[in-house]
C-alpha cells in the first residue's frame, strides 16, 4: 500500500507539499505561538480547511463561524474519503457522519451515524443552537438536519462504492496507521480519519470543531471519539481547545481531548499535554497501542500550540496573519 510521506524529513514532502504549504516545520523543542487570530487542524487537508476559516478570522469574524466554515471544506470534498460525503462506507455500504462543535461559552452539539445529509458540522451547530440536547443520533439527526432545509441525499459515492466491494472480497477490518496520510488517488482504499479545528478569533475567544466519516468498514453503527465532547474536541475558554485524530476508541477510554485541556489548566504547555494524553493510552494499553494511531492538537488562550501522537506521521496545519499555509511534523512517541 503505497504511503505518499512519513514526513521524516522536509525532503521528503516532495513537490506536493510545496503546493499546499508555504512551510514545513521540523521538530523543535522551543515553544511554538501564534499572533491571534489563528487557526489549526489536523493533517495536510487542513491547510485548505484553514484557509475558509481564515477568511472569517481576518475580518474579526467569531471563532464559532470561522471552524464551522473551515470544517465543511473538506467534507464537500469529494477526493477526501474519510470526512465528508466522499467518506467510505461501513461494512454495509452505508456512509454514516459524525461531527461536533463547541464554542467558547460552553455550548456544544454534535450529531453521529447521520446519513444522507453532507454538512454534518453545520447540523451539529443547529442542535447546539436550536435545541436543548447536545446530541442527535441516526435517523432521528437526519430528520432533525431535513427539517431545518438539508436536503436528503445518497452520499455513496461511485468511487467509495467500488472501493467497498473490493473490500467485500476479503472483507478484512484492520486500522491503517497513518492511513490519513496516504494518497487515495494513488490506489488506498482504506483511507479514514478526523479532521479536528481550534481557533482563537481577534477577541482571544476560542471555539473548535471536529467532523469525520468514521473508520472505513466498521459495523454499522459504530462511533467514534469525533462527536464526543470530551472525547474528539474539547473547548473551555479560561484555559484553551483540544481535539484528536487517530482511532476513536483509545481517544474515548482516555477522554483524551479533556484530558488535555485539564493538564494545561494545570499549567503544561500544550505540547507538554498532548504529550501526556498520549502516554497514557500508551501506559494502559502498550501492545495495542503500537497497532494503533492517536494523535492530539491543542492550543491554548496565549496563541501557544501543540501536538503529539502514538506513532510518526501526524501532520498539522496553522493559519494566522504571517503565514496562512504553514504544515508542521507532528512529535511521536514511537520513531
Amino acid at each position: 500500500m503505497l504511503n505518499r510521506r512519513k514526513f521524516i524529513t522536509v525532503a521528503a514532502a516532495g513537490a506536493y507539499l510545496s503546493s499546499v504549504a508555504n512551510k514545513v516545520m521540523a521538530k523543535t523543542s522551543e515553544p511554538l505561538k501564534s499572533t491571534l487570530p489563528v487557526v489549526i487542524s489536523t493533517w495536510d487537508f487542513g491547510v485548505a480547511a484553514n484557509q475558509a476559516a481564515w477568511s472569517v478570522l481576518k475580518n474579526g469574524g467569531r471563532a464559532l463561524d470561522a471552524v464551522e466554515a473551515g470544517a465543511r471544506i473538506p467534507e464537500a470534498d469529494m477526493n477526501n474519503h474519510s470526512v465528508g460525503k466522499a467518506g467510505y462506507p461501513d461494512r454495509d455500504g452505508h456512509v454514516t457522519l459524525d461531527a461536533c462543535i463547541m464554542d467558547e461559552q460552553g455550548n456544544c452539539g454534535a450529531v453521529a451515524g447521520i446519513e444522507d445529509i453532507d454538512h454534518p458540522i453545520s447540523v451539529a451547530r443547529l442542535v447546539m443552537e436550536k435545541t436543548p440536547h447536545v446530541m442527535l443520533v441516526g435517523d432521528g439527526a437526519r430528520q432533525f438536519a431535513v427539517e431545518h432545509g438539508f436536503k436528503a441525499q445518497k452520499l455513496l459515492t461511485p468511487e467509495s462504492e467500488k472501493a467497498w466491494k473490493e473490500w467485500l472480497k476479503t472483507a478484512k477490518y484492520a486500522p491503517v496507521i497513518n492511513s490519513e496520510n496516504k494518497d487515495y488517488k494513488l490506489g488506498n482504499k482504506y483511507n479514514h480519519d478526523t479532521i479536528g479545528m481550534l481557533a482563537l478569533d481577534a477577541k482571544g475567544n476560542i471555539s473548535g470543531a471536529c467532523t469525520t466519516s468514521g473508520m472505513a468498514w466498521k459495523l454499522h453503527g459504530r462511533v467514534g471519539d469525533s462527536p464526543i465532547i470530551g472525547a474528539g474536541l474539547y473547548v473551555d475558554n479560561e484555559v484553551g481547545g483540544a481535539t484528536s485524530t487517530g482511532v476513536g476508541e483509545e481517544v474515548i477510554r482516555n477522554v483524551g481531548s479533556f484530558l488535555v485541556v485539564e493538564l494545561m489548566r494545570q499549567g503544561h504547555s500544550p505540547q507538554e499535554a498532548c504529550e501526556e494524553a498520549v502516554k497514557r493510552i500508551i501506559k494502559k494499553k502498550p501492545e495495542t497501542a503500537k497497532q494503533i494511531q492517536v494523535g492530539f492538537l491543542a492550543i491554548n488562550k496565549k496563541g501557544e500550540y501543540g501536538a503529539y501522537a502514538i506513532q510518526e506521521g501526524f501532520s498539522y496545519a496553522v493559519c494566522n496573519a504571517e503565514n496562512q499555509k504553514t504544515l508542521i511534523k507532528g512529535e511521536s512517541f514511537y520513531k
